[in-house]
């Protein structure tokens, strides 16, 4: 059995699939690379297919979704799916760097955390400048609500225990999945580390997704898990 899952949750990533598999693959730990294509229709899924035949890849999964229900329903699937006791969310391009699962699994190997988060800005905010802020806001409304001490709650670099995910009961479709899940584990008085990773934030022309109406959604789940029963 593999110490660690790699969940990839994937829309129309044709650009960078194929080389972020290649560097997931190449990190030296035993892992499984479980990929939810959430209905692609760039050519992602052709690269999928390719990738398969190659023997280098006989660690990889790829589940084809028959419709897009959101990067939440890609990531809830993959984490059922996962084999291993570690489980790590990984977005499909190219901003955060696979060698840092070696960081991130350290804290619950060692046996001081329930949930590890890659913190992207430790040494400063980068990235466009709307994103800069609505994380700096974000994040501080979720440390202000939660009495939390956070650097960065919306980073892709969520790492636990599949049992600490399944024990969360996830519900979320969307991009509120990160919400849900950070609100969720401080609900549960889970121990929370963060670790600095590496970041190379893109741009809208180079693929990024997530808009404004993103935000504004973070703040209704934000409120909504803050004072849900």
């Amino acid at each position: 059995m593999p110490i660690l899952s790699v969940v990839v949750p994937v829309y129309n990533e044709v650009k960078t699939i194929r080389d972020i598999l290649v560097k997931i693959n190449a990190v030296d730990i035993d892992k499984e690379i479980i990929v939810v294509d959430n209905y692609s229709v760039d050519g992602t899924r052709d690269v999928l297919q390719d990738i398969l035949k190659k023997k280098e890849f006989n660690n990889i999964k790829v589940i084809y979704r028959s419709c897009n229900g959101g990067k939440g329903t890609s990531v809830r699937q993959g984490i059922n799916e996962a084999g291993a006791d570690l489980v790590v969310i990984q977005d499909a391009d190219l901003e955060y760097d696979p060698n840092d699962y070696l960081k991130l699994a350290q804290p619950l190997l060692e046996g001081r955390a329930d949930i590890v988060l890659g913190a992207r800005f430790t040494g400063g905010h980068s990235g466009l400048a709307i994103h800069r802020l609505g994380n700096k806001f974000l994040t501080s409304l979720v440390n202000f609500l939660f009495s939390a001490n956070m650097n960065d709650y919306a980073t892709c670099y969520k790492m636990a225990r599949k049992g600490a995910f399944i024990g969360m009961g996830l519900k979320s479709t969307g991009f509120d999945i990160e919400v849900e899940i950070i609100c969720k584990a401080v609900k549960k008085h889970l121990r929370i580390v963060e670790v600095p990773v590496s970041y190379y934030p893109r741009s809208y022309t180079e693929g990024k997704k997530i808009r404004w109406v993103d935000g504004l959604q973070a703040i209704m789940s934000i409120l909504k898990y803050r004072f849900a029963g």
